[in-house]
């Protein structure tokens, strides 16, 4: 499914970040962690993955854009 792949390819950017701030971090960098959190790509990654799943919640269109029926 194309929402699975994508959703996916969101976490492992997601996790990249998160990388990136714990090196931030752990080289005592705490005021570009906190940038980076608040305004760089953290907060990016993040509102990506923020905004598949809102939008996936707010459409009740399936995969090819007809309704869930349930048994026909």
């Amino acid at each position: 499914m194309a929402f699975e792949g994508q959703a996916q390819t969101a976490l492992e950017r997601l996790d990249e970040a998160l990388a990136k701030l714990r090196t931030l971090i752990k080289r005592g960098e705490q005021q570009a962690a906190l940038r980076f959190m608040e305004e760089g790509e953290l907060k990016d990654r993040y509102e990506e993955l923020q905004n598949m799943i809102n939008i996936s919640g707010v459409n009740p269109l399936g995969a090819r854009g007809a309704q869930n029926t349930g048994r026909l």
